[in-house]
């Protein structure tokens, strides 16, 4: 015997129902969900502010003085003009020049004057010259020089350029090595420089001068 189902009676049909009423149902609860708010019964307090205020310093303002006041102008010399013809008195004080036997006298004594030195010459229009000329001369050095021993071992030879100035009276001064060569040949020109004879002295505009002379003295082995 075959059953037969009552429509009415099937679920299937109201399938679709169901699914509405759960979907409004869900969203529903959902909304609630989110207009729920709850509130804290204890409400934190606010913390506190802390100010601190700094005092302004108060600068005090400078007071600008006023400058100083000028100085007062000095008095002008008023000069009196005088005609030329009218006589002026002047009143002359004389001094007592009494001296007697009490009498301070004090004695200054003035500074010794500076006597500058005469000027040595070079060249001068007339040279000064060894007695009896330059042949003269060379004769006495050859006599008089003698070869020292050590310059003879030591083999030195050569010039010695000596330096002296002729004075006014014709004697020799000053007399020093220019360039020498060792060995005691320079001790030996200067020693025998010094003990010339007087020259005759050399002259400038007509006036007898200081001159510088340069003398070459050689010294020759043989």
């Amino acid at each position: 015997m075959e059953l037969k189902k009552n429509p009415e009676a099937n679920l299937e049909n109201k399938r679709s129902g169901f699914l509405f009423v759960g979907l409004v149902f869900a969203l529903a609860l959902v909304l609630l969900a989110f207009e729920y708010t709850t509130y804290d019964k204890e409400i934190s307090s606010l913390g506190e502010l802390q100010l601190d205020l700094i005092e302004e310093e108060i600068v005090p303002i400078a007071q600008v003085q006023p400058p100083p006041p000028p100085p007062p102008p000095q008095p002008t010399t008023v000069i009196e003009i005088v005609d030329d013809e009218e006589d002026v008195e002047e009143e002359l004080e004389v001094m007592d020049l009494e001296v007697d036997e009490d009498t301070d006298v004090e004695i200054v004594e003035m500074p010794a004057e500076e006597v500058e030195e005469e000027e040595i010459f070079t060249i001068v229009e007339q040279m000064p010259q060894f007695p009896g000329g330059d042949a003269e001369l060379f004769k006495y050095l050859g006599k008089n020089i003698k070869y020292p021993t050590m310059a003879q071992d030591a083999g030195i030879q050569g010039v010695v350029f000596v330096t002296f100035v002729v004075e006014k009276d014709g004697s020799v001064s000053d007399a020093r090595v220019l360039r020498g060569i060792g060995g005691g040949c320079d001790e030996e020109a200067l020693r025998v420089v010094r003990s010339m004879p007087k020259w005759t002295p050399g002259e400038q505009r007509g006036k007898k001068v200081k001159v510088q002379y340069n003398l070459p003295v050689r010294f020759t082995l043989r």
